[in-house]
């Protein structure tokens, strides 16, 4: 392990100088090989450079403490040397470096480990802040009469009047009760350490595990005095607390960071000071920018970002850049998560990996750009969709995932009920007709239309689609994709299908006229066709197509059906619960009495939101005599509504209670997606 420590003599000091971080495990028993023998060679002397180190965990810590003990028992010492500012952090968090040294003192000089304490101050915390220059005598003396008539903290009457900020009480109180006080950040935590305490119980207290040394739990907090809540982290974690002060915006910030299952790259932690501000962005060095792009941390970094968003279910990938940090968010279920926070001068370079991986032009940052890429992940072909567009403060990313494993080609796991699911079979067994699905954008509509086309697929029908772009292959269909740069539309493109001799039609989305009129023409002429169209619900599209131009004669004559559909999350099945809906609720949907209902608490394994996956919800109108009869006197919406109603049609939101009353979404969610009628 001789690359991964390098041993030095230098007089009669004996210098051990990791060359990793030291988080992993071979690199921890290096450590204590190199140690152990130093022992054995009668070299009591001994020095850590720290200088190639830029991330420590609690075993290294428990490594150089046992060390530390050994060679003083034999009249020794092991001495640190060259930390940066995040791994003295860390070791004046767990208490092995002295919190009393000044951040400018130089850090060559030699620092004993472990044993280091900062009794608590008598003063007051008043005549700290003043010491600390954070306060003048006036402004203490103002502090004092409104105290006495508030009966206030004086910290706390300094804050809320603005003379000193959280932080600088923070750093005071810190020095009057013996607790350092640092600035959060990532590498200031370890999965080893939040693993002792759990997630829900970290954000009811507003702390934060930082690292597990031997039996001490390090633990970061905004109130140091909050004794019961100690004592219960104590019983939970079974371990001592030793405590470190931070803010508490700080510490509910990074418990997302903490509790995420990220792994962080070592070489991409930020050891620079997190009190500087960017007040002016200077022009890029765009050469720098592509060195960067192309070395190793970048790479891993988004390699990591890709694995993630898929281990974790996400649609979508957001990197956007503001004015002091760099962000990157998963849309999970529909809604957006942040995943991770980045240094804004590292924000152009994972842009520049990311065209290069979809083979745009990198040196284009004026005008928006899409592309595509392939990438195997944990044994999945995932196909990712890139769009760029310029920002004030840089350009951001949108990368749609598309997972193929994840994908559901079979009509019977749509998660249709069960009525649902025989009209649709009875729609998709008709030899001609236009069979639309409708809904908003990330809807499922596509999902719909490929799970239909795979049912239908046969030796003996010649099926044929046109799609924007193709999104899943499937066997045994003709599958084509349309090129608006050169002029091939859908409209072009369905009419030179029309001669190929197709069963079945499916046109990935109607978009004009044009489209709509060969879509109903080829229906009215022997052929089944399937497409999608962009309305809110099952009876808008047939508003929507009388409005593109076509015929409402023609439309009652080509109509098959139509299938509405929205997405809602579904209950956490690792944290779900039951309850009794209140009886104003059991009566507004006339559900039994002995009705229940299911929701999530809450876990690590849904984002502490209560859901997880999600589930389509339908409505299907069926083209009747009576509602043919009804489109060819080109009805208004209202009329069309009045008739499905008449009919006993289910809306939406219809299935969407009766789904939450099988214990599978909520009411909640539901009105969420679906506004009720």
């Amino acid at each position: 392990m001789s690359d991964l420590v390098t041993r030095s003599q230098v007089g009669t000091m004996l210098y051990i100088a990791p060359t990793v971080p030291l988080i992993e495990k071979d690199a921890c028993q290096a450590l204590a090989a190199a140690i152990s023998e130093s022992l054995a060679a009668g070299d009591l002397q001994v020095i850590l450079d720290l200088e190639q180190v830029s991330l420590l965990a609690g075993p290294a810590m428990e490594i150089m403490l046992e060390g530390s003990q050994k060679l003083s028992k034999v009249g020794g010492f092991l001495k640190f040397v060259n930390p940066s500012l995040l791994v003295r952090d860390v070791l004046i968090a767990a208490g092995l470096a002295d919190p009393l040294r000044d951040e400018t003192e130089n850090f060559g000089e030699l620092q004993s480990i472990g044993g280091h304490y900062v009794p608590p101050s008598t003063a007051k915390l008043g005549e700290i802040l003043l010491q600390m220059g954070f306060v003048t005598q006036k402004q203490l003396d103002d502090v004092a009469l409104i105290q006495a008539r508030s009966n206030k903290r004086m910290g706390t009457i300094l804050v809320e009047s603005g003379m000193v900020s959280e932080r600088n009480r923070l750093a005071a109180l810190g020095r009057q009760m013996g607790i350092p006080f640092i600035p959060l950040r990532i590498g200031l935590f370890e999965t080893q350490a939040t693993e002792l305490l759990p997630r829900e119980v970290a954000r009811r207290l507003e702390v934060l595990p930082m690292f597990k040394v031997h039996d001490t739990l390090v633990l970061a907090t905004h109130d140091p005095q909050a004794i019961p809540a100690l004592d219960e982290i104590q019983d939970v974690s079974g371990c001592k607390l030793r405590l470190v002060l931070a803010e508490q915006p700080e510490i509910l910030k990074y418990q997302g960071e903490a509790y995420s299952g990220n792994e962080f790259i070592p070489e991409m932690i930020e050891n620079m000071a997190t009190d500087i501000e960017l007040v002016a962005q200077e022009q890029s060095d765009y050469t720098r920018i592509d060195e960067m792009a192309g070395a190793s941390p970048v790479i891993n970094l988004v390699n990591g970002l890709i694995q993630r968003a898929v281990r974790d279910g996400a649609s979508d990938i957001h990197v956007e850049c503001g004015r002091l940090r760099s962000y990157v968010r998963f849309r999970i279920d529909g809604l957006l998560y942040e995943a991770m926070s980045l240094r804004p001068d590292l924000h152009p370079a994972i842009i520049s990996r990311l065209k290069v991986m979809a083979n745009l032009d990198i040196a284009e940052r004026r005008l928006p750009q899409d592309g595509r890429m392939q990438v195997v992940t944990q044994g999945r072909n995932i196909d990712l969709r890139l769009s760029s567009l310029p920002g004030i403060y840089g350009e951001k990313i949108v990368l749609r995932v598309l997972d193929k494993n994840q994908s559901i080609l079979d009509i019977e796991k749509l998660g249709m009920r069960a009525p649902n699911l025989a009209v649709l079979k009875k729609l998709l067994s008709r030899s001609h007709g236009l069979i639309l699905v409708t809904g908003p954008t990330g809807s499922g509509k596509t999902t719909s239309l490929y799970a239909s086309v795979n049912h239908l697929k046969s030796v003996e029908k010649n099926i044929v689609t046109i799609e924007d772009p193709v999104e899943y292959q499937i066997d045994m269909i003709n599958q084509n994709q349309v090129n608006e740069p050169i002029g091939l539309s859908f409209a072009r493109m369905l009419k030179h299908i029309l001669r190929q001799d197709p069963d079945i039609i499916m046109v990935g989305e109607i978009r004009d006229r044009e489209t709509a009129e060969i879509a109903v023409q080829a229906s009215l002429t022997g052929h089944l066709v399937l497409s999608t169209l962009h309305t809110n619900n099952a009876v808008g599209a047939i508003s929507r197509m009388v409005d593109m131009g076509i015929e409402p004669y023609l439309l009652s004559s080509a109509l098959a059906g139509v299938v509405g559909q929205r997405l809602v999350r579904g209950v956490c099945p690792n944290c779900k619960t039951t309850y009794l809906p209140p009886p104003e609720m059991i009566a507004r949907y006339q559900w039994p009495d002995n009705a229940r209902l299911a929701r999530g608490k809450g876990c690590s394994q849904c984002y502490d939101s209560g859901y997880r996956g999600r589930l389509g919800i339908h409505e299907i109108i069926e083209a009747s005599d009576g509602l043919q009869r009804l489109m060819a006197r080109n009805p208004t919406k209202d009329e069309l509504v009045s008739f499905t109603r008449s009919e006993g049609y289910a809306t939406l939101f219809d299935d969407g209670v009766q789904r939450a009353l099988e214990g599978r979404t909520t009411i909640e969610e539901v009105s969420r997606v679906i506004q009720e009628d």
